[in-house]
């Protein structure tokens, strides 16, 4: 029932203060819920609590003060009791595509000590079939003394626990964790409908009840279909690439049909969710996903293709410099997680080829390319003016705006179509990750 969720009044635990904890903290904060936020790095800890915001997330810094100042928003590395517990941790994969559910399972073990009956916990983070459910049992395994997974008897009351996978886009994530649609699905009917009713405390966006195994399924579906939509028009490129044809104009003409509506290919695909979450349902039905799989493996080969097309245009140019433009995963964002742009930039060092980087978004090179003499980080004008070899990989509105004429008696290699004229931008629709 919708009083029961009184901001004012309640209290919300938030494990995990990334790329989703963070801006749902902030903002359940600044709603006037009472939040204590979570992550076991003591640094990024340190930074919150003097005012540090590490993610590049338009207006999310300023949020972030605003909540901390307000004292609605408290950070620190251990959990505290709380009316509604949220888990936002990593869930990556291990050798071989397998889920790895550790920091879930510790995320968990870590709030089983502080939970009561009545107590809400919600997995956010992306998650294979039944991960939610294994979730509750790791709880319940822990507290004996509490009902979890159960309906409650006379005067006692259940833990809730529910699965409410993100839907967000880097760069409008505080926009849309409150106007897009949620799915929550609980492990029985009550933690869904309670579930529904915290959501819909701050969610303008439609809120609709599941059981948890679909809300997990659909949100591996949701990313499923988009990889294979970008595995398709990556492979088109790399067909046009072998038969000498412009694929922007293939792909532009192609989208002229009233029912045809094919992705700008790129790099790869990057970022937590597209990269990684298909393969879930492949290690969960390996028979099945034969689509799936295939479209992993083609975005997940692109990298590759254009290393091996870069190494054979600086065997053109002996003692070139290639000028990476971009090493985020998507454009406009400084989010390097599984970014094919830096698999690439880091394979072309690896080839001691000199390298000048020109990444906006980021203030210092990742480790994995920090400190290499032959890679440099500069300014947009400085690359240009360095690189024999101009390699767009991340379409970076400032790199759309280029000079032409900074282009001349360059070798230039576009794989996102930053530079292929406007015609071919309006019938084309952006294919990258999330």
């Amino acid at each position: 029932m919708m009083q029961q969720y009184e901001k004012n009044t309640l209290s919300v635990c938030i494990l995990g203060l990334g790329y989703i904890g963070l801006p749902t903290a902030s903002l359940l904060a600044s709603k006037g819920f009472r939040v204590h936020g979570v992550d076991i790095n003591d640094v990024l800890i340190h930074d919150l609590r003097h005012g540090k915001c590490a993610i590049y997330e338009p207006a999310l810094d300023v949020l972030v003060k605003s909540a901390l100042q307000s004292g609605n928003l408290t950070v620190n590395t251990r959990p505290s009791e709380a009316d509604i517990f949220i888990i936002c941790v990593p869930t990556p994969f291990t050798t071989g595509h397998k889920p790895d559910l550790r920091y879930v399972k510790a995320a968990a073990t870590s709030i089983a000590p502080f939970l009561r009956n009545g107590n809400l916990v919600i997995l956010e983070s992306t998650a294979p079939v039944g991960a939610t459910e294994k979730m509750a049992r790791v709880l319940a395994e822990m507290r004996p003394d509490l009902r979890i997974g159960q309906h409650s008897h006379g005067d006692s009351v259940p833990v809730y626990v529910a699965h409410c996978p993100e839907r967000v886009l880097p760069g409008r994530i505080l926009h849309e964790l409150v106007e897009n649609d949620r799915i929550v699905g609980g492990i029985d009917q009550d933690s869904t409908r309670r579930g529904v009713e915290f959501y819909r405390s701050f969610v303008s966006g439609n809120v609709q009840g599941t059981d948890s195994r679909t809300a997990e399924m659909i949100k591996l579906t949701e990313n499923s279909f988009r990889d294979v939509n970008i595995a398709f028009a990556n492979e088109l490129s790399l067909i046009c690439e072998e038969l000498d044809l412009d694929v922007w104009e293939v792909i532009a003409l192609a989208n002229r049909h009233p029912r045809v509506n094919i992705l700008r290919p790129g790099a790869g695909v990057g970022g937590h969710c597209i990269a990684v979450d298909p393969w879930f349902l492949v290690d969960s039905a390996p028979q099945t996903t034969r689509l799936i799989r295939a479209a992993r493996e083609v975005n997940d080969s692109k990298p590759e293709k254009i290393v091996a097309h870069t190494l054979d245009a600086v065997a053109a140019r002996p003692d070139s410099t290639v000028a990476c433009l971009g090493l985020a995963f998507k454009p406009d964002i400084d989010d390097l997680r599984e970014s094919p742009a830096l698999l690439i930039a880091e394979a072309l060092a690896k080839k001691n080829i000199n390298l000048v980087i020109c990444e906006p978004h980021v203030q210092h090179l990742p480790p994995e390319l920090e400190g290499k003499p032959n890679v440099r980080k500069m300014d947009l004008h400085n690359c240009l003016q360095k690189g024999n070899i101009i390699l767009a990989l991340v379409g970076h509105k400032a790199f759309a705006a280029v000079d032409p004429n900074a282009l001349v008696k360059k070798t230039v290699i576009d794989v996102c179509g930053l530079w292929q004229g406007e015609r071919t931008k309006r019938h084309s629709h952006e294919a990258g990750g999330k």
